[in-house]
This record gives C-alpha cells, sequence and structure tokens, in this order.
C-alpha cells in the first residue's frame, strides 16, 4: 500500500490524507498554494475493488478509530508526552475560543483552533463536531480557498451528514467545476451512495463543459484528470471497457501526458494482464517527470493482485 500511495499522488486528483492534514492546514497560514502542489491521493491500483473506501480518504478517518492493544500497551514515557501534549492544545483551543467571543471572524484564531482541534482528535480526544465549526467560518470567509470548503465535506461526511457534504462540494462546484479537490470528493460520495450514474453524468458534464470553461479561464479544467478519474468510476463498477475505452481516449487527446497511461497499465495488472500492462507501464515511465519514474517501476514490479471473479460485467454495462 506504501507504494501505491506515494505513486498515486501524480494523477493530480486532490484529496487530503490524515497523516498530512496538519501540515496543510499549517501552509494556510502563510501561501495559498497553487491546487496541483497540495497533497494529492487516488488508488487507481485499486480502484475496482474498492474505490469508494480507499481513494476518499476521511480527513478525520484515522483519528476516530480505537486504539488498538498494543497502542495502550505503550511506553509510559509515551503516555506522558500525550498527556503533556493534551494539555498544551486544550489550553491552545480555550485561548482560541476565547479570542474568538471578541472576534467571531478572527482568521488567525479560526485556523489556530483547527488545527488544535485536529491534533486533539489524533489523540483521540474531542470530537469531529468540533473541528466543523471553525470549518464552516473559514470556508465562508475565504470562498476563493476551495480546500476549507473540502475539509470541510470531508468533516461532515465523517460525521454521516452526506447531504451537508454535498452540498459544500456542489457550493465548489458551482463556481469552479474543474476543481478537482471537489470533483473527486463528491464523485466519491455519490458512489459510496451507490448512484454511480450520477457520478458518472456529473464528470461527463465537466468534459462537455471543459472547453467553454477553458477558453473563458485557461486550464480550469484538467480534462485529462477527470477523465482518468471517468475511467475509474467504469472500473469500480466493473465495466472494464467502458474504462479502458475511456483511459484510450485520454491518451489519444494528450499522447505525451504519462497519467491515462499509466491509468490503464494498473488496470490492466489489476485484472491479471500483466503483459499487456507491461509496455504501458515502460511509456508512462518514459513519459512522465523523473521524480515519478522509481515510483512507477516499483508499481509496475509489485505483486499482482488476483483478480475478482465478475461474470462478464461489460455485456450488461449500459454506455
Amino acid at each position: 500500500m506504501a507504494v501505491f500511495r506515494k505513486v498515486l499522488e501524480i494523477f493530480n486528483f486532490p484529496i487530503y490524507v490524515n497523516d498530512n492534514v496538519i501540515r496543510v492546514l499549517e501552509k494556510y497560514k502563510t501561501v495559498s498554494q497553487p491546487r496541483n502542489r497540495w497533497i494529492v491521493q487516488i488508488i487507481l491500483a485499486l480502484a475496482i475493488l474498492a474505490f469508494v473506501g480507499v481513494s476518499v480518504v476521511p480527513i478525520i478517518g484515522a483519528f476516530n478509530n480505537t486504539p488498538s492493544t498494543n497502542q495502550n500497551n505503550g511506553s509510559t514515557r509515551g503516555s506522558l508526552a500525550s498527556s503533556d501534549q493534551k494539555s498544551k492544545l486544550e489550553d491552545e483551543v480555550r485561548g482560541y475560543e476565547l479570542v474568538l467571543q471578541r472576534e467571531p471572524e478572527n482568521q488567525t484564531a479560526l485556523k489556530g483552533l483547527l488545527q488544535a482541534r485536529l491534533q486533539l482528535l489524533s489523540l483521540k480526544q474531542g470530537d469531529i463536531q468540533g473541528v466543523i465549526e471553525p470549518l464552516e467560518k473559514l470556508a465562508k470567509l475565504n470562498p476563493e480557498k476551495t480546500e476549507y470548503g473540502v475539509l470541510l465535506a470531508q468533516a461532515k461526511q465523517q460525521i454521516g451528514d452526506k447531504e451537508g457534504a454535498a452540498q459544500a462540494y456542489r457550493s465548489i462546484l458551482d463556481t469552479k467545476p474543474g476543481d478537482l479537490n471537489a470533483l473527486q470528493g463528491m464523485v466519491a460520495l455519490l458512489v459510496n451512495q451507490q448512484r454511480p450514474e450520477a457520478a458518472i453524468g456529473l464528470l461527463q458534464d465537466t468534459l462537455k463543459n471543459a472547453a467553454q470553461a477553458n477558453t473563458i479561464q485557461p486550464g480550469s479544467i484538467d480534462t485529462v484528470a477527470v477523465q482518468v478519474l471517468l475511467g475509474n468510476v467504469h472500473a469500480s463498477q466493473k465495466r472494464y471497457a467502458q474504462a479502458n475505452s475511456v483511459f484510450d481516449q485520454a491518451i489519444k487527446k494528450a499522447p505525451k501526458d504519462f497519467r491515462p497511461v499509466l491509468a490503464k497499465a494498473m488496470l490492466l495488472k489489476q485484472q491479471g494482464k500483466v503483459t499487456e500492462a507491461k509496455p504501458l507501464f515502460d511509456n508512462a515511465v518514459a513519459l512522465a517527470p523523473a521524480k515519478y519514474k522509481d515510483e512507477i517501476n516499483k508499481a509496475a514490479a509489485s505483486p499482482t493482485p488476483i483478480p475478482a471473479a465478475s461474470p462478464a460485467p461489460d455485456s450488461t454495462a449500459k454506455p
């Protein structure tokens, strides 16, 4: 899994993962990062078997799990350190809350409160509702920083408020239909609700409107990334022929872009078609920037999973 987590950052599907949330939020205090520099992840290799469960990792996912026996039997030193950190964070929370009582829209205090509460959650303290409150204010105060809205949607989804999550995603997509943070999150939410056709329709509409959107604001919709995501949704429904067709269209449209080539290679490998996948992996390595080549090679060399049996899924799939 470590190989896939690292390799698949390259697909340019921004999504926040548990162990990087604090670092990301810290960056908010100093600079607005370009979209394609945020922590990104899409688990393409596992999309067929577990699209929703893996590709969208909730913001608080691991923070809310019950500690294991091994964790509970940790050293006394570690327990004391955690206790000291908890006390320090609780003091920070109280301090930020006092500031916000006087200045409800003080963004420095809101960001600090959010960060402290996230860190408390990592220590299994507090609840997700405490994160939602400052996120709602930050999203409202900073509509141009869609990362807040995505984090808000993930937090709401984590507490079971799927409609609230969907609304948070829609509020971003209404003004920025090509925002990959929101697009991937909304697609995964729809698939999780057993609404794959709605997810496919959303992606197809995004592609249909891409030319006009990119004329108005060049580069606002990464069509190749959207096509790769569309292929993954088809793959998650075991519509392998349609997934391959979408990847082929993306390869034809952008022959120098390694992402759809790699997407198709990993899909074929997931199906056990290692021989067919190998030249695609080789081509992806040749096309990819140097920083990604080693990870692509590792993905190509990793053990081949056993494909799930399915009775000719493509023969009954709707176009």
